[in-house]
């Protein structure tokens, strides 16, 4: 016999939930609602398998790339992670030759310069330089770190201990957001009161240059808070060593345009960010002893930290 609906269900088309086994409504609701189900695990699957084959391709990549590095992996094991041979492949598009050559200049850089060595107390002028740039004590919406950087306030080092401060903090990011994939960390500069004396351009080059080649993927988005209108023409000539994927990255914050405050509401929780960029915090003060404890902790555990002689203990 065919299926056929019930009393029930002749009466009230909505009735879709009938029990009568036969009830062709119900049969029929339960076959499309079978199918809907079937769709949607064949969807889920379908995008499990898409990202598996993405994880499977960027594995064969990074295990590529670490071939063409041959005994430079060995030198240094921890640095040339899985996760920072990924973060070098992004940034240069997933070009295994263009990431592998990137990675050995980078390779030759810190042979040279040594940026895991460098600790808390290499830095001249801590509370001084500390004030100018530090690592704050809070995250945005998206978990990443937020480096602060004061630019007008007047630095009391050379601009190799500068160069070198900058290396210590990108070290210290990169060390603590090893598990990230990349672009993890905002960099949020305060511009108010700069004149064009507050930067130089051959130190604001170097740190550019640092940053995008041997800090690929490290910055997520550069804020520039509050400008003066004096600072686009600085920027015409900076922006020209700046590449174009950092470019994109930066995004310019007015105090006195709502709509660009939104920038600020859209990345950060007002609450935990600081009144002066625009939040509702005031309990976001900077104290350099609590600061500098934290920064020697973390010298500690990457081994950066110095004996009572001066020596690193690693």
């Amino acid at each position: 016999r065919a299926n056929y609906p019930c009393p029930s269900c002749s009466i009230s088309s909505n009735n879709i939930y009938c029990g009568w086994e036969r009830c062709s409504v119900a049969v029929g609701h339960s076959e499309a609602m079978s199918g809907q189900l079937k769709k949607t695990t064949r969807g889920e699957e379908a995008a499990q398998q898409r990202a598996s084959s993405s994880e499977e391709q960027q594995q064969e990549k990074i295990n590529e790339v670490r071939g063409l590095l041959d005994s430079l992996t060995e030198e240094m094991p921890s640095f040339l992670s899985d996760a920072t041979i990924r973060r070098f492949l992004r940034a240069r598009s997933w070009s295994t030759e263009q990431a592998t050559k990137s990675l050995k200049e980078t390779v030759k850089w810190r042979r040279q310069y040594r940026p895991d060595a460098i600790s808390w107390d290499d830095i001249p002028e801590t509370e001084n330089e500390a004030r100018r740039t530090h690592v704050a004590d809070y995250l945005d919406k998206n978990g990443r770190s937020v480096l602060v950087a004061n630019v007008p306030m007047k630095s009391k080092v050379s601009a190799k201990e500068q160069i070198k401060h900058l290396v210590y903090l990108l070290e210290y990011l990169a060390t603590n957001s090893a598990d990230e994939q990349d672009d993890f960390v905002v960099w949020l500069t305060d511009f108010r009161g700069w004149s064009i004396s507050s930067t130089s351009l051959s130190i604001a080059r170097e740190s550019m240059h640092i940053i995008q080649n041997y800090y690929p993927g490290v910055i997520a988005v550069a804020i520039p808070f509050d400008p003066p209108r004096m600072f686009e023409s600085f920027w015409k000539i900076a922006k020209n060593f700046v590449q174009p994927d950092m470019k994109e990255k930066v995004k310019f914050v007015y105090a006195n345009k709502p709509e660009s405050l939104k920038i600020m509401a859209d990345i950060f929780d007002l609450d935990t960010l600081e009144s002066s960029f625009g939040g509702r915090s005031t309990g976001t003060a900077f104290h350099i002893n609590k600061y500098a404890e934290r920064m020697r902790r973390a010298d500690k555990m990457r081994g950066a930290s110095k004996d009572s002689n001066g020596h690193n203990h690693n």
